[in-house]
């Protein structure tokens, strides 16, 4: 079934995001992927099949994955065992919610990029830096940095845009000792990520992390390591010099700059081959990485 929206008038709605709905469930909150699809920061009308399900299910693979390395919001992913009072949501919940921790959220995304491309191609083409970080001359796009960076951004509300920032800056918002702690955190994820994606044949060529502070600990967030929050790119097609295939929304980008779409909303209907295809490359990253079918 696709779900663009949900609606569970026995809890308060906290928040509905570009994916996620987000409602209170005592002192837990339940986290519910939609299947809707946001590029350039704005929500499309346009559902992508399974998309809610791949990423919870993605998430839940990389938050077990990683738990030694940095602690998570994670409480309950098997719908069964959700509160009773759920029981009649099981369709609608199964394979996309999770129960988690209430978190203070950094108001940074965290940033890791290990390749080329992106916004921070195009900065690296103005400035020879990205997010106020120098880098070597003569790179190509996609070229493979020399070592990851780390590079933070705002966090834009639906409708706007993220905007990358320098480190100081984001030491201005969150304080030096946490930036510092959540650049160290961001580093290592990517590190140990990067190297479990190669063997599957997948390069993480850059993401995005959330973290929150949970009694005091800071901890990993929200999702972690889908095509939503990352660039996939496939190890046997890779090639510098150019823009690479991928496994993630980078797809619904191209064409969006293929028709010269404003990026301003409201947002253009997608065709049924875009949507297709998006659901397609989500999977197979889902695939590679996870070795499992999405079930159901």
């Amino acid at each position: 079934m696709e779900v663009y929206e949900t609606s569970i008038p026995e809890l308060e709605l906290i928040h509905r995001g570009k994916v996620r709905d987000l409602y209170a469930l005592d002192d837990l909150i339940l986290m519910v992927a939609t299947d809707r699809l946001s590029a350039f920061d704005v929500v499309f009308p346009d559902p992508i099949p399974d998309k809610g399900r791949i990423l919870t299910r993605l998430s839940m693979f990389w938050f077990e994955m990683l738990h030694e390395l940095v602690p998570n919001h994670i409480v309950e992913t098997d719908v069964q065992k959700f509160p009773d009072s759920l029981k009649k949501y099981t369709e609608l919940l199964k394979d996309r919610s999770m129960l988690v921790k209430r978190a203070e959220p950094l108001a940074i995304e965290c940033i890791v990029r290990g390749y080329i491309t992106g916004s921070g191609w195009k900065d690296y083409l103005k400035t020879g830096k990205v997010c106020g970080i120098s880098l070597p001359q003569g790179l190509r796009e996609s070229d493979r940095l020399p070592e990851p960076i780390f590079t933070p951004s705002t966090k834009a509300d639906v409708g706007l845009h993220d905007e990358n920032i320098t480190l100081d800056k984001a030491a201005e918002i969150v304080g030096r000792q946490t930036l510092d702690q959540v650049e160290e955190l961001s580093l290592k994820i990517y590190e140990a990520a990067s190297e479990y994606a190669l063997k599957r044949g997948i390069i993480i060529a850059d993401t995005k992390f959330e973290f929150g502070f949970i009694d005091g600990t800071l901890c990993l967030i929200d999702e972690v390591l889908t095509p939503d929050s990352s660039r996939f790119w496939p190890l046997d097609s890779y090639e510098p010099g150019r823009p690479q295939e991928s496994f993630d929304k980078q797809f619904v980008r191209n064409y969006l700059e293929s028709i010269k779409w404003d990026k301003k909303p409201p947002a253009p209907s997608l065709p049924e081959e875009i949507k297709t295809k998006t659901r397609q490359r989500y999977l197979d990253a889902y695939r590679r990485i996870t070795g499992r079918e999405l079930e159901g």
